[in-house]
């Protein structure tokens, strides 16, 4: 290493004079540290450059030598921070200390807002414990089993320290986690940096490990292992090192890089969501701002031609010269709003029906108060179904008339048309089910939420509302049963990384939930869910229990194959279940939404067709044939022919039923 250069290495060597006891050996004054730590706080850092030692002159020739060229030195990394540094430190620490303030704010607003309330109903309301307990209980008793999962455990983790040590020497090396795409580690940052990696394979490890360890799980009773199955899954994607500010390198890099305003913002966020929850998170999932129904969503132009107590009908413009004779009459569930079908004019059911010449009607349900508590199936079938049917007839002249039933409004049209063919009343034609289940024995996850603990909680939860369920009571179910997509994804863009949510009409219509009626709610959990007696003939309704064999109308069901709500298993043995219709089964690709409204101008996805109907989906499937796109054309060609001949197109304002006002009308625009 180069010595400091002092004036000796510079000059002509003088003659060495005697050394005087206590003579400093440089010349040189000290610097004082104060000084020269506000110098270094005044400028900007910089490695410090020093001159380096010329080489010693030649004996045989003294005299001055040329100076030699400094070389730089490696930076110094005690050296204070420049002022431009100090400030970016001094905001960051600003900004955590007033995200910190807002977060700790909130959350005592919200526990004040809260000390008035009752209690939690109750420390378990999904019924975990029991559940857990038995599954623990049974691997208890396998201690060989519960050995090898071990076992298996450590080796898993042998093979993430073999590759990490490898991947540390300079190899490519494949992850010892499951390689599978997963939305949340798709930044590069959790795959480049050796630290956040090891964290996510980790992860994924030993989250892949809990969720098989109680899937395996055989000598307890079915019901029980798929409750200990979800919730631990729930537990495992709370967990997630993406979750947490600390563990999520995409987080921190917006935190750097913003200097703490992003994490200002988020936890601006996060105290909005709080207070438009009254002291709940309600975490938000769109800007709700950027739209109005009637002005940028459920535009679909119409009028609405009835009102009463539990909902408005609403028909809709024709858009061609001719239309078919035979009316349709749409039953949207009256857990969301009608205007998922009409969201956008792209991607509007509505307007693409009224485009292929049908009449289209709506059925828009009320959203109810604490006066319709009372209300159940009965009232929904003679003022809702019966009702509606008789005003479209009025209004078109028509003796017959086609209907939909989507979701729990195709549950309810199911039971309405075997409840038809016991009266002998043929006024409907034909009937299309979108995603609507009918038996119920394999109806998926929200069977999880029907045992008689979790319904005595929400009785409790709808006595304490005055009758009716509040709507982000259904929102919060269905979130939990796609946690990482509907819960965390936003808890880390909108709170850790200070984003806000984006506009998007599907997650606004998503989160614009309705009230349920409490007689309506606990009757359709208890018996469609519990007891399953719509498919078993025992449902009552109207005054009599309805068989759904009696019907022998033309039906047409689809199903979803990637639907966690209405399984298309579940969906296909409800099209089973109407034995001795003439019924027809699509399979369409995507969700419970995006596999149903799916236009045909967006050539997504894909759909199958099987003119039979064989005992198992396995079977059907077997021999469906594949289409592209989406599956609308498919029904609008059996639709037609159950529409009866073409005539010039009706007008909503000129029917016997005098218009009230435009669509969407009023009914839509009432929010929970």
């Amino acid at each position: 290493m180069a010595k400091r250069p002092t004036k000796a290495d510079t000059a002509p060597a003088p003659e060495k004079a005697p050394r005087k006891a206590g003579r400093p050996t440089s010349a040189k004054p000290p610097r004082p540290r104060a000084k020269k730590a506000a110098e270094a706080v005044a400028e900007p850092v910089a490695a410090p450059v020093r001159e380096a030692a010329a080489p010693p002159p030649p004996e045989t020739k003294p005299g001055p030598q040329p100076e030699a060229r400094p070389e730089p030195e490696a930076a110094n990394p005690f050296v204070m921070p420049g002022a431009e540094q100090m400030q970016a430190l001094e905001t960051l620490s600003m900004n955590i200390a007033r995200a910190a303030m807002t977060a700790q704010s909130a959350i005592a607003e919200a526990a004040l807002s809260q000390a008035d309330r009752p209690a939690a109903l109750s420390p378990d309301p999904f019924n975990v414990g029991p559940a857990m307990t038995s599954v623990m209980t049974s691997l208890a008793a396998r201690p060989d089993k519960l050995f090898s999962a071990q076992a298996d455990l450590f080796s898993r983790y042998m093979d993430l320290w073999a590759t990490t040590s490898r991947r540390a020497a300079g190899e490519t090396v494949a992850p010892a986690a499951d390689a599978r795409p997963d939305k949340r580690f798709k930044d590069p940052a959790w795959s480049e940096n050796p630290m956040f990696d090891v964290m996510r394979q980790s992860y994924l490890v030993t989250s892949d490990w809990m969720n098989g360890l109680i899937a395996s799980v055989e000598d307890v009773d079915p019901m029980t292992r798929r409750r200990a199955e979800f919730f631990t899954k729930l537990l495992t994607d709370a967990f997630s090192p993406s979750n947490f500010l600390a563990s999520n390198p995409v987080a921190l890099k917006a935190m750097a890089e913003t200097n703490g305003e992003s994490l200002v913002k988020g936890m601006q966020n996060f105290a909005a969501d709080l207070e438009r929850g009254a002291g709940k998170l309600a975490i938000s999932q769109a800007d709700y701002g950027k739209f109005v129904v009637g002005e940028n969503v459920a535009t679909a132009p119409g009028q609405v031609i009835w009102r009463d107590e539990l909902f408005e009908l609403l028909q809709f413009d024709a858009t061609t010269d001719q239309q078919y004779a035979v009316p349709l009459l749409i039953f949207p569930p009256w857990i969301n709003k009608f205007y998922i079908m009409d969201l956008q004019p792209a991607n509007s059911l509505i307007r693409w029906l009224s485009a292929q010449g049908f009449t289209v009607f709506v059925c828009s349900w009320v959203n109810p108060d604490q006066d319709k508590a009372g209300f159940g199936f009965d009232e929904y079938l003679d003022k809702g179904i019966y009702r509606a049917v008789e005003k479209v007839l009025e209004q078109t002249g028509s003796k017959t008339l086609n209907t939909v039933g989507y979701c729990i409004g195709g549950t309810l049209m199911g039971a309405a048309l075997a409840h038809m063919a016991a009266k002998k009343d043929r006024r409907v034609a034909a009937t299309t089910f979108f995603a609507a289940q009918h038996d119920f024995e394999e109806a998926g996850d929200l069977l999880l939420f029907t045992d008689e603990h979790w319904l005595n909680t929400i009785e409790a939860q709808m006595d304490e509302a005055g009758g009716v369920l509040p709507g982000a009571a259904m929102a919060e179910t269905f979130n939990a049963l796609r946690a990482n997509d509907l819960i965390w994804s936003f808890f880390v863009s909108n709170y850790l990384m200070g984003k806000s949510p984006a506009a998007f009409d599907l997650l606004f219509w998503n989160a614009d939930q309705t009230r349920m009626p409490k007689a309506l709610h606990m009757d359709y959990l208890r018996s469609m869910y519990g007891q399953n007696l719509l498919s078993k003939g025992e449902f009552g309704i109207g005054g009599i229990k309805v068989d759904l064999s009696d019907v022998t109308i033309p039906l047409y069901f689809v199903a979803s194959r990637e639907d966690h709500i209405a399984p298309m298993n579940s969906v296909y043995r409800s099209a089973r279940a109407f034995t001795n219709a003439d019924t027809t089964l699509t399979l369409a690709g995507s969700g419970h939404i995006a596999g149903i409204i799916n236009p045909p101008a967006a050539k997504k996805y894909q759909h199958w067709t099987n003119t039979g109907l064989p005992a198992t989906l396995a079977e059907w499937q077997a021999g469906a044939e594949e289409h592209p796109g989406s599956w609308w054309n498919h029904w609008a060609s059996w639709l037609k022919e159950r529409s009866g001949e073409q005539i010039p197109a009706r007008d909503p304002s000129k029917g016997p039923l005098k218009p009230i006002e435009p669509t969407p009308g009023a009914y839509v625009k009432v929010k929970s």
